[in-house]
């Protein structure tokens, strides 16, 4: 966590006051009595994610994930635990939700790891363009070399992965034809994408880039800002993204070029400060929940495919050939990474292994 003033720094120079607890327990992640590594005792949680809040049990499966995790943490510490979930980035905002987790100010979200790329540049292996192609070889990376050197990582920079959840994404036009390889593409058309490789990459194919958060693609569409939109299915879905485009682009039972790791994570200052019992229950919860999140991931894209169809888009699929061809406009931008970024190379490689 480099030089980050951490909350245990806090209370440290506070000399355990009661102001200095007070204002711990303002911050998030309070504790009280207990035995272990941390206090024990009850606690609050502060959980913030970007996507719409859940109604009836139904929305964005990562919202309902979040709340998932909240419910199985009460029940397994008897109430000690609270996590309270803040949903459409109304605590913070999604691209600050990592330094927010770094600083205490939240405990734990369910996070596009890549959004972080800026503190951690190393991050951007998450989100590499046309590295992972399908629901089968992001499964696979929890249990490979690659996902054991992003648990480290991730550890080293004040984060531990409770849940693996893994995107796909999606391409949709908002007036033409599906795009499936590079050949479709009209260059000079303003196209939007998460994440610097992604954009990198759309950009070798000929569009023009624009950045914005997945809640204002619909608006951008609608006044003609936006001609091509990237982003995960569920956010097409859950921002209703059909309703401006005419042809989809779905990665439903084929491949896709944009595959994001958005796990549920919480902070390892916030979780070693709960004590041993606390610190098993959270992790069990997520690890509870490790199913749910892939094959949510996956029913996400075929119920966004149906979206989109019953909305009247022209809907198409990604082949391995298809898959390919983006994947070969990807290498530079695989090898600006390999040789700009520390342990870059490696990455890579064991990414490509996956």
């Amino acid at each position: 966590m480099g030089n980050t003033f951490n909350r245990r720094d806090f209370l440290r120079v506070a000399g355990g006051t009661a102001a200095g607890a007070a204002l711990f327990g303002a911050a998030g992640c309070g504790s009280s009595g207990g035995s272990g590594s941390g206090g024990g005792g009850k606690v609050t949680l502060r959980l913030s994610h970007q996507w719409p809040k859940p109604s009836g049990g139904k929305g964005d499966f990562r919202a309902l994930l979040a709340d998932q995790f909240a419910d199985k943490v009460s029940k397994a510490t008897d109430g000690e635990v609270t996590i309270r979930v803040y949903p459409s980035a109304s605590l913070v905002k999604p691209d600050q939700q990592y330094k927010a987790l770094q600083q205490g100010t939240i405990d734990a979200s369910v996070f596009p790891l890549d959004y972080a790329s800026g503190i951690v540049p190393a991050y951007d292996i998450t989100l590499m363009p046309a590295i992972i192609k399908n629901h089968e070889e992001a499964r696979k990376w929890k249990d490979a070399e690659i996902g054991k050197r992003i648990d480290d990582l991730t550890q080293k920079n004040g984060a531990r992965i409770l849940t693996w959840i893994w995107n796909a994404g999606a391409i949709g036009v908002r007036k033409g034809p599906p795009v499936v390889s590079p050949d479709d593409v009209s260059h000079g058309q303003v196209a939007r994408a998460a994440g610097t490789r992604v954009e990198q990459m759309l950009k070798r194919a000929g569009y023009s880039i624009t950045s914005m958060s997945s809640s204002e693609i619909y608006s951008a569409m609608q006044t003609g800002v936006l001609d091509v939109a990237v982003t995960s299915t569920g956010s097409f879905r859950s921002y209703r993204i059909y309703e401006q485009t005419s042809s989809y682009t779905s990665p439903f039972k084929g491949n896709t070029f944009w595959f994001m790791f958005e796990p549920l994570i919480i902070g390892t200052d916030q979780l070693e400060q709960l004590s041993d019992d606390q610190q098993k229950a959270v992790i069990k919860a997520g690890q509870e929940l490790q199913e749910f999140g892939y094959t949510e991931s996956e029913a996400d894209d075929e119920k966004t495919e149906k979206a989109f169809k019953d909305a009247g888009n022209t809907i198409a699929h990604m082949d391995d050939a298809a898959h390919e061809k983006w994947q070969q406009i990807s290498k530079p931008v695989w090898d600006n990474f390999a040789s700009g970024v520390d342990g870059g190379q490696e990455l890579i490689d064991l990414a490509q292994k996956v």
